[in-house]
């Protein structure tokens, strides 16, 4: 455990950090893309039931990606602080929190399945399916939270290549496992659903192992001493203040984006797949800002623990700089050939049409949406959580959700594609100022305590401060 990133040229080590977060983000993402995959090959049935599962995955999801932000934050601001002893206990206390809470998740969902999907909208046929697949997740559910916040914590040391090939194995044993498990080879029996479930639960074990193996051995982040019960208190407190809200703005994007898929429903199933196509698209293409943004929140909270304010306000400059050219370079790209790209998912024209126009309106929003990203991971980094929860609320729910309704209702699914544009650029621009603003207080608060310490008058070496 050493002071990283504190030292050094910014450009090159958050090119450093974020180098290998890209092929960690584009693992995780493939993750999913491989199970979909193989179970439609199962039937419509097995896919449909699967897809029902995504809300649920999607709230676990969040609040283990909750709980790794509030790690990462806390843990990354005592490594700045330089105390070893607060960063072992911060690291084995945010594990233990985030296993009581799967204990706490495993019981109520493995109590809840049938009333919970059957109020999601799922047919009797499907709800034996459902089960099959979720009894299986729910047990390996310690398999997605712990490793999350033991990688976080990782990061939060300086170190974004371990957790990423971390990653990139889970995905490569979940692909491996999946056509084995699910459709059976040699002794091993077809188990369907509950073998992609099973396969998943594997995949992520190894992350589970991997984590807690290097934080140990390699970073010595883990205290086995017992704390007393006030501190392990206050710490959980510190971890869930930062937590909570993480959590919440992460499941806000995608419970939005299933209001925006019902409206774009409205205009046909041609609609929806041109819609679904270029989100695929859209979701590829915003890899490197994420795996950016998620190597600020390390670099963020250690030079900031360290009192290092000019050297964060030097990186985001530098990271605003970089979201502003990867979007333009992207919006050309993607404006002059989306017809072409659309065109490999699905040769229909309308598709087709749908899908460019998405990709030609909507990129050019994608610079200031990568400075929403970084701007939120900056805040959560920094202790403060509610600017990040202002502005995806913002974005999404007074924005977006409300100006697609007003866009659908007067320019057709083109207003639909508009008010995500316009609201990731007023977000965006406002994200900026306001992340500006909170650092140029800090660095003027520190430069007027230097000014103002007083002057000693010595009688062989003049005034000093």
């Amino acid at each position: 455990m050493k002071l990283q990133l504190t030292e050094g040229r910014v450009g090159p080590l958050l090119l450093k950090l974020t180098l290998p977060m890209v092929w960690g983000v584009f693992a995780v993402i493939g993750f999913n893309i491989v199970d979909t995959y193989f179970v439609g090959q199962l039937g419509t049935n097995e896919l449909a039931a699967m897809s029902f599962t995504f809300p649920v995955v999607m709230v676990l999801g969040s609040v283990s990606m909750g709980l790794g932000t509030g790690a990462s934050s806390i843990i990354a601001r005592a490594i700045g602080e330089g105390d070893r002893h607060k960063v072992k206990r911060l690291t084995t206390d945010s594990l233990t929190l985030s296993l009581l809470i799967v204990g706490i998740f495993v019981i109520l969902g493995l109590t809840t399945i049938d009333p919970i999907f059957t109020a999601l909208g799922a047919k009797a046929e499907i709800i034996p399916l459902i089960r099959e697949y979720m009894q299986t997740w729910y047990l390996g559910v310690i398999f997605l939270v712990v490793p999350m916040v033991g990688n976080n914590a990782i990061r939060a040391a300086g170190n974004t290549l371990i957790p990423s090939v971390i990653m990139i194995i889970a995905g490569v044993v979940n692909a491996v496992l999946d056509p084995i498990l699910i459709f059976g080879v040699g002794k091993i029996p077809a188990m369907g659903l509950q073998g992609a479930a099973l396969a998943t639960v594997i995949g992520r074990a190894t992350t589970l192992i991997a984590s807690l193996l290097f934080l140990h051995y390699r970073e010595r982040m883990i205290s086995w001493s017992l704390p007393s019960f006030n501190l392990l208190l206050r710490n959980w407190q510190s971890i869930l203040y930062i937590g909570i809200p993480a959590a919440a703005t992460n499941m806000i994007t995608p419970i939005s984006i299933t209001f925006i898929t019902s409206l774009v429903a409205n205009y046909g199933i041609a609609t929806v797949a041109g819609f679904g196509i270029a989100s695929k698209v859209e979701s590829f293409s915003i890899i490197v800002p994420i795996a950016l943004s998620a190597s600020f929140s390390p670099f963020v909270g250690q030079n900031w623990g360290a009192k290092k304010y000019n050297r964060v306000y030097l990186g985001l400059r530098l990271g605003f700089q970089f979201c502003l050219l990867w979007g333009v370079l992207l919006a050309i790209a993607l404006g002059v050939g989306g017809s072409l790209i659309a065109s490999i998912f699905d040769p229909n024209p309308e598709v087709i049409e749908i899908a460019a126009k998405y990709l030609l309106i909507v990129p050019i929003s994608y610079g200031t949406s990568g400075i929403i990203l970084i701007s939120s991971a900056t805040f959560n980094a920094l202790g403060k959580p509610l600017p990040s929860v202002v502005m995806t609320m913002t974005r999404m729910l007074f924005l977006y959700v409300p100006l697609a309704y007003l866009g659908s209702w007067l320019f057709g699914v083109n207003g639909i594609f508009v008010a995500a544009c316009f609201a990731n650029l007023a977000v965006g621009i406002g994200a900026y100022i306001w992340n500006q603003k909170t650092c140029s207080l800090k660095m003027t608060a520190q430069q007027q305590r230097v000014e103002n310490i007083p002057e000693v008058v010595t009688p062989f070496h003049g005034s000093q401060k």
